[in-house]
């Protein structure tokens, strides 16, 4: 069923709150972008965290139920980050979060990177990190990554919900005056807007008919 989803939601302006996203009410139902492996292998096509030749590969070399085996892994590895994201969105975060990130750091052991060197585009070489793609549940390595990177190199105290009625999605405000409100205005922010305008419509009909 996963193949009838929308597009994934890559609002958050972080790549980790975006995995948080992935499973959000973007209009009156709830979507879970992560529902088996299928739908685990789209996002991570939208996302760009995994080659495509790699997400071929895996989906033809697994093992019947692998897959949706590695989905499950990244939604309890989801909801376990929600908890924390939640838990500490809004302030700094401080360096005794370490002991509870224990988890993440699980995952980010097994890597099995290495380095080489390539022909950058244009001109000269570069050092870039590669990964070995062992097995299916390496695909949750880059998520870890991306979940790291949040903790590592964003401000926590940035870090919001929308404040739309409904909306669970969360985003790292990187506006200038860091005003930020929604996850987005062609979703929520337009749907605020409506609802204030209706409003005043009321008032404005409720004192002329007294």
């Amino acid at each position: 069923m996963s193949h009838q989803l929308p597009p994934a939601m890559f609002l958050a302006d972080a790549l980790g709150l975006d995995f948080l996203n992935s499973i959000a009410t973007p209009v009156d139902t709830p979507v879970d972008w992560l529902p088996d492996g299928d739908g685990l292998l789209s996002w991570l096509a939208q996302s760009g965290l995994v080659p495509e030749t790699v997400l071929a590969e895996m989906r033809n070399q697994a093992m019947p139920g692998e897959l949706d085996s590695v989905a499950a892994q990244a939604r309890g590895l989801r909801e376990w980050f929600r908890g924390f994201v939640e838990d500490r969105k809004g302030r700094p975060l401080a360096a005794d979060a370490l002991h509870d990130l224990l988890p993440l750091n699980r995952v980010l052991e097994r890597d099995e990177g290495f380095a080489q060197l390539v022909a950058r585009d244009g001109e000269g070489l570069e050092l870039r990190s590669l990964r070995r793609w062992r097995s299916p549940d390496s695909l949750l390595l880059p998520i870890a990554e991306a979940m790291a990177r949040l903790v590592c190199e964003e401000d926590f105290t940035q870090v919001k919900a929308c404040e739309g009625p409904a909306c669970t999605l969360m985003f790292v405000d990187h506006t200038r005056g860091h005003a930020r409100r929604w996850c987005s205005m062609a979703i929520c922010g337009n749907r605020a807007k409506q609802a204030a305008h209706r409003h005043r419509l009321k008032q404005k009909s409720g004192g002329q008919g007294s």
